[in-house]
């Protein structure tokens, strides 16, 4: 029998899926790609039999597979916190979903798992934006300020590792990323002992000197919008950095918009942390757009909607 670990390359999927391989060890195939490569089921063949764990991407978004491959006979157990439409029914489907504006998968996995592989669960909802949640998570762990703020930092970079359109884009595919991850049930040993930590720490340090330096184009009591050029720093930083700027200032709704070397955008949106709802419904107004309602994407704006969105952002929040 097949098993296939399908899951978002960003720091919520990969450490989703890093509690879960901790606490139940299992070779399988692993599925993922970029950020907001999200269609990810398509890749996984029909085969009767087969076991299926997807972790943070969107059920409504890899519908159609989902049903192929449970027509075809596989078990799929699912973990997400997007909007999922219409669940399947089915025998073979377990579903554990939620869509609460400051619960990630990780958490949800914390959950199943009764908080086992607690520390790598804080990791990745610090890297999913959800700061408050992750210190409620931590307090348990009795870590010192030090620590968890190295959590958060691992969060952060993992997170920022995932954004960019290709994998070329990224310092680490996130499927060898979270290999390097694996052997470590403590998320403080990787921080000392891979140096893919550094190489994460210093990429990051400099894409975000790079973007912090941009004038926001939009800046008003409730928004703030910024374009950022077609380099491929610029893809890198574009989702922590909208996550950034919401902390600072968490009244405010705000968007980065990535020029795409083809034309158009690669848009981040992150609804005010203050009231974290909106950003989803915003985004599926347009074409490639998708996402949960405190943060949310589209993936290709055309230049000749950027008016429209920038309506469309100033009516969501």
């Amino acid at each position: 029998m097949s098993h296939y670990d399908v899951f978002n390359g960003d720091a919520d999927g990969i450490c989703a899926l890093q509690q879960l391989r901790l606490a139940q060890p299992l070779d399988a195939v692993l599925v993922t790609g970029v950020k907001r490569e999200i269609d990810l089921l398509r890749r996984v063949p029909d085969e009767a039999g087969a076991a299926i764990t997807v972790l943070d991407v969107s059920l409504d978004k890899n519908r159609n597979d989902l049903e192929r491959l449970l027509a075809a006979g596989a078990s799929v157990r699912y973990f997400d916190h997007h909007f999922p439409g219409d669940i399947p029914t089915a025998t073979a489907l377990d579903v554990h979903i939620e869509t609460l504006p400051d619960k990630g998968t990780s958490l949800l996995v914390d959950d199943y798992l009764n908080g086992s592989q607690r520390a790598w669960a804080v990791v990745g909802t610090f890297g999913d934006n959800f700061d408050r949640s992750a210190r409620r998570a931590a307090e348990p762990l009795g870590l010192p300020e030090s620590d968890i703020a190295k959590l958060r930092d691992l969060g952060i970079y993992i997170n920022y590792n995932g954004y960019g359109p290709t994998v070329e884009d990224l310092h680490f595919p996130p499927d060898d990323l979270y290999r390097r991850l694996q052997p470590y049930a403590d998320p403080l040993a990787f921080i000392a002992d891979d140096p893919a930590f550094a190489a994460l720490r210093d990429g990051y340090t400099e894409d975000m000197e790079r973007s912090r330096a941009i004038a926001p184009a939009l800046n008003d009591a409730g928004h703030r919008l910024f374009i950022l050029p077609a380099e491929p720093w610029a893809r890198r930083a574009s989702g922590v950095l909208a996550n950034e700027l919401a902390q600072a200032e968490p009244e405010k709704a705000h968007a980065i918009l990535t020029r795409l070397p083809a034309g158009g955008f690669l848009v981040s949106v992150r609804a005010p942390i203050a009231r974290p709802d909106g950003a989803d419904l915003l985004c599926r107004q347009f074409p490639t757009g998708g996402g949960r309602k405190a943060a949310a994407g589209i993936n290709d704006l055309p230049e000749d909607s950027y008016a429209g969105f920038v309506d469309a952002f100033r009516r969501a929040f």
